[in-house]
């Protein structure tokens, strides 16, 4: 625990959620689900073919299915660990968990999520400071990895010898690009304040023409915004970075091992599909992921996997029928472990904050 870092404490920020957005928010993704499971999927897939794929699926087939599940679960926790010195890992995992299973689970969840992470690591005694440069730290580095994916996936689908770049190119070069240009920004806050105080001024100079005319956009400062973040994540960031890489990387990893022994599971008979196409084909399909019309890219990735699959000579049946075990392996479970998380730590919590209370006059 020597180098857990010890600064003053700060005011937690708490989550507001406007009711009227969330609510239109929760009816666009709906809709974008039914349209997407219902009219997409099917022109590209064929859940015909899929359902009876996985019905034959082998005992072997499942066991393996379970275990990748199982790990995948096992890495969801390190992200904190790496980015929280000191704290245990059953901490980790219960907070990384039940920040997932409320982010995903509920329509705006991602801002309720961020201040029951912040309630959670009060709850294991972190202090405030840290617990922001935790959670920033992981939030940003979930973005790198994410941007970072589908330029990965590129490489692989040239290297399978499947099919040409095409049109998926200009994923894999819009998504270099952005993250280029976020990862060098970041490292130009992290390097001294005057240079982040420098890029606050350029950017209010790009945005504020068009911030002025909403309400919220009127005051918008980036400056500020910009000095907060250098201070929250700097030492952190200086000492942890690769430990917070290797962990986000080992999630996303374990996670496409999830749909590798999907697609083995359910082809039968015929040539398996290869290492590198699987990974070429879930590695770009996490863009999908940035599309913030539904939470965790559900049904927007889906719906590019099994697109990027079929291209590269996957049967229709199959490619449905391993994204489809796939997402149900890789998600329900772990909204069960989560909401499971969440009971727990609610009633720890409850006795914790209870005893610090001090007794009434």
């Amino acid at each position: 625990m020597g180098d857990r870092v010890t600064t003053p404490p700060a005011a937690q920020p708490r989550p507001a959620l406007d009711k009227k957005k969330t609510i239109i928010g929760a009816v666009i993704g709906v809709v974008a689900l039914a349209l997407i499971f219902f009219r997409v999927i099917p022109q590209i897939g064929s859940y015909e073919d899929a359902f009876t794929a996985i019905k034959d699926m082998t005992p072997a087939a499942i066991v393996l299915i379970v275990l990748t599940v199982l790990l995948y679960n096992f890495m969801y926790g390190f992200p904190f660990v790496a980015a929280t010195p000191g704290l245990p890992y059953r901490h980790a995992f219960q907070l990384n968990q039940g920040a997932f299973a409320i982010s995903n689970g509920i329509p705006g969840g991602g801002a309720f999520g961020l201040g029951v992470q912040y309630a959670m690591l009060a709850s294991f005694d972190v202090e405030p400071t840290v617990a922001t440069a935790a959670i920033g730290s992981v939030g940003v580095w979930s973005i790198f990895v994410t941007l970072g994916l589908p330029v990965l996936g590129l490489l692989a689908i040239a290297a399978s010898n499947t099919i040409g770049a095409g049109p998926y190119v200009y994923i894999g070069v819009i998504g270099l690009a952005v993250l280029v240009a976020m990862v060098v920004v970041f490292w130009l806050i992290m390097r001294s304040e005057p240079l982040a105080e420098r890029l606050g001024r350029w950017g209010n100079a790009l945005v504020r023409p068009v911030a002025r005319r909403t309400r919220r956009g009127k005051n918008l400062d980036l400056v500020p915004m910009l000095l907060k973040l250098r201070t929250d994540l700097v030492d952190l960031v200086r000492r942890r970075w690769a430990h917070i890489t290797a962990a986000q990387v080992g999630v996303s990893f374990c996670q496409f091992l999830i749909l590798f022994a999907s697609l083995r599971g359910v082809e039968h008979s015929g040539p398996k599909t290869s290492f590198l196409v699987a990974f070429g084909a879930y590695a770009v399909s996490q863009i999908g992921i940035m599309i913030p019309i539904t939470p965790g890219g559900l049904g927007t990735t889906d719906a590019l996997l099994i697109g990027l699959l079929t291209a590269m000579g996957v049967s229709d049946g199959d490619a449905t029928a391993a994204t489809l075990v796939w997402r149900a392996a890789s998600f329900v479970p772990q909204i069960v472990i989560g909401v499971t998380c969440l009971v727990t730590w609610s009633r720890r919590a409850a006795q914790t904050f209870a005893a610090a209370e001090p007794p009434s006059a």
